[in-house]
């Protein structure tokens, strides 16, 4: 406990971060074990670890570096389709189904990340409104690329067409892995809890690990003030487009653990409205807070679905939720309240030690 008290602030917020995440992976366990959860809260769980960590990779760029991105469903799109294509090629050459979704999350980590590579080149020399219009438009380039991709798989290797299943030209035997705007179909449904709980995880390590290092210093740097960054000598360009690239490699991984947690996916489900809805989870949470983006992930993943029973007042009630939170969250007087309550809980807290050593040094006179 000691040691605990003696670290820094940003260190033992990491920790506590990171253990909330295995806290919950171990209760929900143990509830699960013991039949104690809904099988439709059960069914949430993988989509929330991606939206998790989706929510995490997208407040590198919005909260960290200081951009607004609105194409961030693309590169889900690309991890997730990648990730699917990946699993089912090696179905049959790798027989263990864990060791399987960490190779297509792999590849579909290597696929996002080029993908955010090509399209941070152009991207990153723009700022403000006009970054989050030709974000926005990449995003809907992307899913309507993949509407239009056909691609099979036989003894010849991949097949690839941008207009029809019939021009894939298979073999007897061949199947299609990716069938326009129909998707996927077919996939094996590897993505677990405890591989969500991992990834998460792995998610957190990535990003804080950057923030601290000499590289997320001087992403914040150009976040703060571009132009006295730029006086230095830091590139402003590539530090922006290294943010942007491991926010896209990360959010590819999470597109895989999510599209294997289904027997089907389509391109549709990765448009405009996912994107704002990760957005939401990065506002909501805090810019720049990771534990922040977790929470708010995790509830409004589980809001809807538990608002199911009042039927067609369900996104409504779940849309005046949003704004009272977003309004209570940027009151001035809450903000106040709450910081007075932490600041009398540290005062408590500190109180102690110095009591029970004033109580020692009596008892040693």
């Amino acid at each position: 406990m000691e040691k605990l008290k003696s670290m820094s602030h940003a260190t033992r917020s990491k920790l506590i971060t990171i253990g909330m995440v295995v806290v919950a992976y171990f209760v929900m366990t143990g509830l699960m074990s013991a039949g104690a959860v809904s099988n439709s809260t059960i069914g949430l769980l993988i989509p929330i670890c991606a939206y998790s960590c989706l929510a995490i990779s997208l407040n590198l760029v919005v909260g960290i570096s200081g951009e607004l991105s609105l194409g961030h469903a693309g590169f889900m799109s690309v991890g997730a389709f990648t990730g699917v294509v990946m699993a089912q090629m090696l179905d049959g050459v790798i027989a263990a189904d864990p060791m399987r979704l960490l190779v297509a999350m792999i590849a579909a980590a290597a696929m996002a990340a080029l993908a955010g590579f090509l399209i941070g080149i152009p991207v990153m020399r723009l700022h403000g409104d006009y970054l989050a219009i030709v974000t926005l438009a990449f995003g809907e380039i992307i899913k309507n690329v993949l509407n239009n991709l056909w691609l099979g798989y036989d003894g010849d290797g991949l097949h690839v067409s941008m207009s029809n299943a019939a021009a894939l030209n298979l073999e007897e035997g061949g199947k299609i892995l990716i069938n326009g705007p129909q998707g996927a179909s077919g996939i094996a449904r590897l993505s677990t809890f405890t591989a969500g709980v991992l990834l998460i995880l792995f998610t957190l390590i990535v990003v804080m690990n950057l923030v601290d290092s000499r590289s997320g210093r001087a992403i914040m740097a150009v976040r703060d003030n571009r132009i006295a960054a730029e006086s230095v000598g830091i590139n402003t360009t590539r530090y922006r487009l290294m943010a942007f690239v491991v926010s896209a490699a990360l959010a590819g991984m999470a597109g895989a653990l999510y599209a294997m947690n289904y027997s089907s996916i389509v391109p549709k489900k990765f448009d405009f409205n996912t994107s704002i809805l990760i957005l939401v989870f990065v506002v909501l949470g805090g810019m720049g807070n990771i534990r922040g983006g977790i929470i708010s992930a995790t509830l409004l993943t589980i809001l809807p679905e538990k608002l199911r029973f009042i039927g067609d007042f369900r996104m409504l009630i779940y849309a005046v939720v949003l704004i009272g939170v977003m309004l209570v969250s940027n009151n001035e007087a809450v903000k106040a309240v709450v910081t007075n309550l932490t600041s009398r809980f540290r005062r408590k807290g500190s109180k102690k030690p110095a009591a029970t050593a004033v109580k020692g040094g009596g008892e040693n006179a």
